[in-house]
């Protein structure tokens, strides 16, 4: 991993962006819809900017780049300027009083990398490839964008004003997560159109008891990674518990919740003991079993077993 991925909060913080080209625009539109205090540096400006200015949304200092200009107040600078000689002088200047600086399109030159983002709202997902194909980036954003439901926003927006109601009516942390699971698989939780659809569901669901309940999901494992169906994958996300044989490949143990417990079992009755623990700790539980396998039948009962694809 060559970058370490984080959200960096700037509400109220200043923010120094050298250049006032199409480059710049970018930045400081992004730079100021997250509540940074922008100041530019540049002897002309692009008219959008001239527009933040005008709104107030930034501050404009009409001059060239000096050292002089360089202040350790601001906790990030950013060169735009089409000069590589001026935007390398940026980032030493920026270097010599401990700010992190990124000069656009310049990787050697940057502390900092910029992801591409899928924004609903509250719900950012970033997606970056450390510069090393833009092209392909823009084309996960774009499947994130066809997939991912439009009401996101309205789902992040209830789920924010649930916290403290939620919290008297669960009192653990596990019951919380189970119950916020289910809801947001719900159907009509993702088709919902306005606040009164969820909290109808809310409210259903919370009457059901359903995070009372656990699970035992099987599923087979082979070669290719890729043929797992995506119900499987979903209830890999769900699973608390992941007990897997020595022979399953690492592809599929690592692809499941990052905080589920991983336990490695080596035959039939350690598999057993660890089930009935899980099942009377009612537990989430996903068992990866070797494709066609047939030794486990007796375990496996009325389970859901889940087979892959057919490639």
């Amino acid at each position: 991993m060559q970058y370490f991925p984080m959200f960096l909060d700037l509400k109220g913080k200043p923010v120094l962006v050298v250049g006032g080209g199409e480059v710049a625009c970018r930045k400081v539109e992004t730079l100021v819809r997250a509540g940074a205090i922008v100041t530019i540096i540049s002897p002309a400006i692009e008219d959008f900017l001239q527009t933040l200015v005008s709104q107030g949304e930034c501050q404009w200092q009409q001059n060239f780049y000096s050292n002089e200009v360089m202040d350790s107040k601001f906790v990030q600078v950013w060169a735009t300027t089409d000069n590589p000689q001026l935007n390398h002088q940026v980032y030493r200047d920026a270097k010599k009083r401990g700010i992190l600086v990124n000069v656009v399109d310049d990787l050697p030159y940057c502390d900092f990398i910029t992801p591409s983002i899928v924004n609903r709202g509250r719900i950012q997902i970033a997606i970056s490839s450390g510069g090393a194909s833009p092209v392909l980036v823009r084309n996960i954003r774009q499947q994130f964008e066809y997939v991912l439901p439009q009401n996101l926003t309205l789902q992040a927006e209830f789920g924010a004003s649930k916290r403290t109601d939620i919290k008297q009516k669960l009192p653990s942390v596990e019951l919380r997560r189970k119950f916020w699971e289910t809801f947001f698989d719900l159907p009509l939780v993702e088709s919902a159109t306005n606040r009164q659809q969820l909290e109808a569901q809310y409210q259903h669901l919370l009457s059901d008891n359903v995070t009372d309940k656990g699970s035992v999901t099987w599923i087979e494992y082979g070669d290719d990674f890729e043929l797992l169906s995506l119900k499987a994958l979903r209830l890999m996300q769900k699973a608390e518990l992941v007990l897997y044989p020595q022979q399953c490949p690492f592809v599929f143990v690592d692809s499941v919740r990052r905080d589920a417990e991983r336990i490695e079992f080596s035959d039939e009755a350690r598999l057993g003991e660890q089930l009935k623990m899980a099942i009377d700790a009612k537990l989430r539980v996903v068992v990866f079993i070797a494709e066609k396998s047939a030794k486990y039948n007796l375990l496996i009962g009325k389970d859901l077993r889940l087979s892959l694809a057919k490639a």
